[in-house]
């Protein structure tokens, strides 16, 4: 098993004047620790379940960028990019960006968002359940054309909404063939269905219904010709080792729980991250003991 460290929330001490630090000191001790990706999460305000609005709020490409220039190893992912924040062209070029300047480390992490307070706050598209879903396949393909041969799939593009006259994109990202796409949720009509047509990686909820889950997505797989086993399965979680390490046996319990229903990587948010002390915990008594976790292979019945 592999873990990721996200980073949903920045209501740091000091403020924004010691963000670049704090961040700074974060993506060295996390690479250090042994952390295989960093990730942020796509809000322009503060979730609600995270604090709400007024507290702080880094865009996160921006954020992705920074960190690509102080870190050499780790992946690096926006969990979740919303779809429709972004025009899929400029998506696909933004990713592509990231990817050259950080060696080949990007992903796109991508969902159909779930904030409709903060776009239409700041004048962000946010459709309806299905038009935000028709934007996803949207962005998801432009993003595959555009990553295709040398200088993209230069042929017009007509989606459900988007269209592009000329899918041109040069330089192409260091990562071929494309940089690795994950889609986050676990719907079974729409993003599951995705996840088997087009996904490197998928991002289901820790719950007992993963194994069920994944049963599902090995059946959509077996339909769309795709092969289950080459898709990664994370799943996000929370990270409390204690101020002593004194949580790290209930941490790894609950780690073991996920490894024991299918999961790979864990992308998740430590408590306590900006003291940098939970991260060298991690790193001595967590990261080491869960590589050895094997998690387990689903088999089951395909999907209904």
């Amino acid at each position: 098993m592999k873990l990721g460290l996200h980073m949903p929330a920045m209501s740091w001490d000091g403020g924004p004047a010691r963000f670049r630090a704090t961040l700074g000191e974060i993506a060295t001790a996390a690479e250090d620790a042994g952390f295989d990706a960093i990730d942020v999460a796509d809000h322009v305000w503060q979730h609600p379940i995270m604090g709400g609005p007024y507290e702080p709020q880094l865009e996160a490409y921006t954020t992705l960028g920074f960190l690509a220039a102080r870190t050499e190893r780790v992946r690096l992912m926006a969990l979740a990019t919303a779809a429709s924040y972004r025009a899929p062209g400029l998506l696909a070029k933004i990713v592509t960006t990231l990817d050259v300047l950080s060696g080949g480390r990007a992903m796109l992490g991508i969902g159909a968002g779930d904030y409709e307070d903060e776009a239409v706050g700041l004048g962000l598209p946010f459709g309806s359940f299905a038009d935000r879903y028709d934007q996803l396949e949207d962005a998801i393909q432009v993003c595959l054309r555009m990553w295709t041969g040398d200088t993209g799939d230069e042929r017009p593009f007509e989606g459900h909404e988007a269209h592009l006259g000329r899918p041109l994109n040069v330089p192409q990202s260091l990562q071929r063939p494309h940089p690795p796409i994950l889609i986050a949720g676990s719907g079974e009509k729409r993003t599951l269905p995705l996840v088997a047509r087009y996904a490197d990686a998928c991002n289901l909820p820790p719950s007992p219904e993963l194994p069920r889950k994944l049963d599902i997505l090995r059946g959509l797989c077996a339909e769309a010709g795709t092969d289950y086993d080459r898709i990664e399965k994370t799943a996000p979680f929370g990270f409390d080792v204690g101020e002593r390490g004194e949580k790290v046996d209930e941490l790894l319990h609950q780690l073991e729980w996920l490894a024991g229903m299918g999961i790979e990587t864990v992308i998740g948010w430590v408590v306590g991250v900006e003291r940098i002390r939970p991260l060298e915990i991690m790193a001595r008594e967590v990261i080491p003991v869960v590589a050895r976790f094997e998690p387990r292979r689903t088999v089951g019945a395909a999907a209904g």
